[in-house]
């Protein structure tokens, strides 16, 4: 990024720029980043790190850390984060989860929970392929007989990130261009995750991973390893919705990509044929893993888009103002 600074500092000044108009323009975006350095700091992050931990108990439907890492839940107090462009938290609010019920075959919950049975227990190699790729687990817990040992993948944040990238290297978008795709993309991301884990931690739902080996077949297991948090809503689905909300407005619907993000994971590419194509199949990724209901994901995805539109009204709205 220095070097891009540093180019476009010599395009200043080779073009004319007089240098008392060079001088106040640099010396006015440090004033700005100082600004926004200290605003940050206010952000309420430093009280979540001493903050109480999230409390395990045995009320049925209640989250608890699932195998094989046995996890405390990972960051129960993001949701007090303050967002950058939402009022709070939890401006988008979804809809409360099924209740829990695993005596009535006809509840909801059941329902819910059979059917990720169902898919997991039959997935076919598109569907694991799918389930793969999005997987996006940052730290994966290998147990191999009796020895331990973590890899790495990019977080679902980074693989959105990623994406922003290849779709500017794709069209072969300007510096500008490719900026603002970034920026915005990760502001969206910034608020959807903490919107999302708001709910997580107010509905503590348990996953179904939890529920299945404890009433329906011990032995059954997910086809990718269960993150430590919350059931409901689907983080994947909405922070994929958020930005594929963001990157559609920057790049347009219809827009045809390749996403590579996964290869040097050993994973192939697959091919969308537009954003929001690729975020609904990142939220149903998580079913075919076993990991999500699929309620979670539909209402999560619809979250995310109203995030994602939300991010853009405003931060297009402040662009106005100001150049007025």
């Amino acid at each position: 990024m220095d070097e891009y600074v540093d180019a476009l500092k010599k395009k200043a000044k080779d073009g004319g720029m007089p240098s008392d108009v060079f001088e106040h323009s640099v010396n006015y975006s440090d004033v700005v980043a100082k600004h926004i350095m200290k605003w940050s700091k206010t952000d309420h992050y430093a009280q979540t790190r001493s903050a109480n931990k999230y409390t395990v108990t045995k009320k049925e439907g209640r989250w608890v850390p699932t195998p094989p890492m046995y996890s405390q839940a990972l960051e129960p107090h993001w949701g007090e984060i303050r967002p950058l462009i939402l009022d709070s938290a939890s401006q988008v609010a979804p809809p409360p989860p099924p209740l829990f019920d695993m005596k009535d075959i006809n509840s909801q919950f059941y329902k819910d929970v059979l059917d990720v049975k169902s898919i997991g227990t039959n997935l076919t190699k598109e569907q694991k392929h799918i389930a793969d790729f999005w997987d996006d687990n940052a730290f994966k817990l290998n147990v191999v007989g009796h020895a331990t040992f973590g890899t790495k993948k990019f977080s679902p944040g980074g693989h959105w990130m990623n994406i922003a990238g290849i779709a500017s290297e794709t069209c072969k978008a300007d510096f500008s261009s490719t900026v603002c795709a970034y920026a915005e993309t990760s502001i969206a991301l910034f608020d959807a995750f903490i919107n999302c884990w708001y709910f997580k931690y107010k509905y503590n739902l348990v996953r179904p991973e939890t529920v299945i080996t404890k009433y329906l077949d011990p032995d059954w297991k997910t086809y990718i390893q269960t993150p430590s948090f919350p059931e409901y809503v689907s983080g994947h689905a909405v922070i994929s919705a958020a930005a594929a909300e963001i990157l559609t407005n920057q790049f347009g619907d219809n827009f045809a990509y390749r996403d590579t993000s996964e290869t040097e994971f050993g994973i192939a590419p697959r091919s969308f044929r537009s954003f929001r194509e690729a975020a609904m199949e990142a939220g149903i990724s998580r079913v075919y893993g076993g990991i999500h209901f699929k309620n979670s994901c539909i209402v999560g995805t619809e979250e995310g888009k109203q995030v994602g539109q939300l991010v853009l009204n405003r931060l297009h709205m402040k662009i106005k103002l100001h150049e007025k």
